[in-house]
């Protein structure tokens, strides 16, 4: 109900902290109270830390235990995963405000610690085997539990998403050790941090769905099977639903045998897995410093949405630039997305820079080195297509790619500007009956292309630059020459606008001027006056390509850049030649064979 303002519940809370150390100081206030709100915030970035890394992982494909993809439902139902920090923090503050002998708590007490460790393993770990079992009664698991399952393939947040009743149910069971070592004076600070991080990484640990506990520890010491369960362990409870209900220690399923039998076997399995072969690459980069929280081993939710700069990222600057600098000391491509379509293998590549520095000369050869390093690869994993992306933007780094085959003639790879698709959508966006239009802004490869196609159509192109227009006569056909214009006063309905088409020159265009990108960014929309402005060069993609639960850059859900499409088309067909350089495919067959596959036009808000 409150949504992003939610955390203004624990206001009462910290004001009331804030105001402990007014009036008493540092030395004097509770400490154990005023440590509360640190310590989840600390749990949201540990939290934070396990999506990160799980998604990381599960995108190269190595050691994945449930081989299936996750849908953007998934990803809305999970989105208030710090609903339960926040519940954890309330009883905490009313704990050691109102509990007898939860004020003033010592740093540490051994005897605590160990009172709390053995209240975990017992009353806690046996209350919460059959609860869980009786959570998956019918009566209790239509109404409760089901919430919890709905998701086949987890992922880390997964482990708190849970309808209400049932988090209090957990708090409750979870506070059990914690009254009991503050009722008996062994109580500490340190110790409820402990199990706090305890709980928050089993759970984790255990909804991560890809396997990370080697199998010489359990040889090394056997008992620990019953101690301590494994992500393939708590996952065979999320596919199988009547077996494996222990928490974090599967003593309880050998005892009461609920112990599913493939346990150590998909344990073994899961170890063992190799990082899979790969079909498809495509290549990206970040684009603004915001957006490496938008990625997908990113903010969950920010990725599930089309990319928008926010007030409250803004003020995250230094962690911003920070992960600049790490991403640009990490000097390597890294692994952020994997599909699955029909039988095709597709993975994206992020290259470790943002997008000004494409525009520093002393960055050229660095991201060049890089991008080499990343095709290479990919030709060393089998990879059919490379899928240039936004690396093609800047002609004058790469030659839109020619520079690679220069440098390697016998790749076994096809490389793909997708120059091609990107020209024909934005061709075939042009609405029916439209017998001119105005050509605006830098022109690039697809711009040529477009300006080329339509010129053939008959369609009036209109260049405003008489630079421009000089630059793109010899590229049109002879026999539609004519049909290239210079004029300064171009009044055509349809403008075609790239990048360098700012705020003065669209406002030369008439009111009710439709605007249709042809470049990767999406132009800045200076006009309100019944003007339109259609998505930057994008498909909708069919449902049979799976995995697909966050937004590419700025597009909205499940539709992908005709640039990234292009390389699946490519290698859907097994088309044997490259698309880079000069070359530029048949724009009728290519447009035809995506939608053969099932792409479909971006739909017209």
């Amino acid at each position: 109900m409150l949504g992003s303002f939610k955390y203004v519940v624990l206001a009462p809370w910290v004001a009331h902290g804030i105001q402990q150390v007014a009036t008493k100081g540092w030395r004097e206030a509770d400490l154990g109270y005023l440590v509360i709100l640190p310590s989840m915030i600390l749990r949201g970035l540990h939290n934070q830390a396990w999506i990160t890394v799980s998604r990381l992982q599960n995108a190269r494909g190595k050691r994945q235990i449930v081989d299936r993809g996750i849908e953007f439902e998934q990803i809305d139902r999970e989105r208030n995963w710090d609903d339960q920090i926040i519940l954890s923090a309330i009883l905490l503050f009313l704990g050691a405000l109102h509990l007898p002998g939860g004020q003033n708590l010592p740093l540490w007490r051994t005897d605590g610690a160990v009172l709390l460790a053995l209240l975990h393993a017992g009353p806690v770990e046996f209350l919460y085997y059959w609860f869980h079992r009786a959570l998956h009664h019918h009566f209790l698991y239509t109404r409760y539990h089901s919430h919890h399952h709905a998701s086949i393939v987890t992922e880390p947040i997964t482990s708190v998403i849970h309808p209400f009743a049932e988090l209090v149910a957990y708090e409750l069971l979870f506070s059990i050790p914690m009254i009991a070592c503050v009722l008996t004076g062994t109580a500490s600070i340190m110790t409820f941090e402990l199990y706090m991080l305890y709980i928050d990484f089993m759970n984790n640990m255990g909804h991560c769905n890809f396997e990370l506990v080697p199998t010489w520890l359990f040889t090394w010491f056997p008992p620990l099977k019953y101690l301590m369960y494994t992500p393939s362990f708590h996952s065979l409870h999320h596919t199988q639903f009547r077996t494996n209900y222990s928490l974090f220690m599967p003593f309880y399923d050998y005892i009461y045998n609920t112990m599913d039998k493939s346990s150590d076997t998909l344990h073994e399995k899961s170890i063992e897995s190799k990082e899979e072969a790969v079909d498809v690459v495509h290549l990206t980069h970040l684009t603004s410093l915001q957006s490496i929280y938008h990625m997908r081993p990113g903010f969950a939710e920010f990725a599930a949405k089309p990319y928008a700069s926010k007030w409250y990222m803004r003020i995250m600057w230094p962690l911003s630039w920070l992960s600049m600098v790490l991403t640009w000391a990490y000097g390597s491509w890294f692994t952020v997305e994997r599909n699955v379509m029909e039988k095709l293998k597709i993975q994206s590549w992020a290259i470790p820079r943002y997008n000004f520095h494409y525009g520093l000369n002393w960055e050229k050869e660095a991201i060049n080195n890089l991008i080499v390093k990343a095709i290479c690869e990919a030709d060393k994993k089998g990879a059919k297509v490379v899928s240039l992306g936004l690396l093609n933007q800047a002609q004058s780094l790469n030659g839109s790619g020619e520079l690679y085959l220069q440098k390697y003639p016998k790749l076994g790879l096809k490389l793909v500007d997708g120059t091609s698709l990107a020209a024909a959508v934005v061709v075939n966006s042009i609405p029916h009956g439209a017998d001119q239009v105005v050509l605006s802004g830098n022109i690039s490869k697809v711009a040529c292309a477009v300006a080329a196609a339509l010129c053939k159509k008959n369609i009036k192109v209109i260049i405003t630059n008489k630079q421009d227009y000089h630059f793109l006569q010899p590229k049109i056909p002879e026999d539609a020459a004519d049909n290239l214009l210079l004029s300064k006063t171009g009044m055509a309905k349809v403008w075609i606008i790239g990048e360098g088409a700012d705020a003065t020159e669209q406002l030369r265009a008439p009111k009710g001027t439709r605007f249709i990108p042809y470049s990767q960014f999406p132009p800045r929309m200076a006009r309100k006056d019944g003007c339109t402005y259609s998505t930057t060069p994008a498909m909708s993609v069919p449902k049979i390509l799976q995995n697909v639960h966050s937004c590419e850059n700025w597009l909205p859900r499940r539709v992908m850049s005709a640039w990234r499409v292009a390389g699946i088309v490519h290698a859907l067909e097994g088309w044997d030649e490259h698309e880079c350089g000069d070359t530029v495919l048949d724009m009728d067959k290519v447009w035809s064979a995506a939608l053969l596959h099932g792409f479909r036009p971006v739909a017209e808000a």
